[in-house]
């Protein structure tokens, strides 16, 4: 069973998302790893921004995923709970990891 605390998991909910996540995350640890070498092997400097920015947009759809099985299940456990500090909590959460992912 997946934890509902602060520091939770929402990703357990969801055995083939989790898995997903993983096999996303394998492929970006890849494409990191493809970068520095071509850094190594002094490749073109716009092949390796172009790389560079391929494994952002990457991490970025990881972590737009993994907020969205937040939303799924974390803060909604938290609006079905009742309990309106946690369901500050979770919004406050929220609301800060917005504001520093549009930085």
């Amino acid at each position: 069973m997946a934890k509902h605390s602060k520091a939770g998991s929402a990703i357990g909910h969801n055995p083939s998302h989790k898995a997903d996540t993983l096999k996303r995350l394998g492929r970006l640890e890849g494409q990191v790893r493809g970068i520095a070498r071509m850094v190594d092997e002094d490749r073109y400097c716009i092949d390796i921004v172009t790389q560079i920015a391929a494994a952002r947009a990457a991490l970025r759809k990881v972590e737009e995923e993994i907020l969205r099985e937040h939303v799924a299940h974390c803060v909604e456990h938290a609006i079905a709970s009742g309990d309106k500090a946690d369901q500050r909590r979770k919004v406050a959460e929220l609301m800060d990891v917005m504001g520093r992912a549009g930085r």
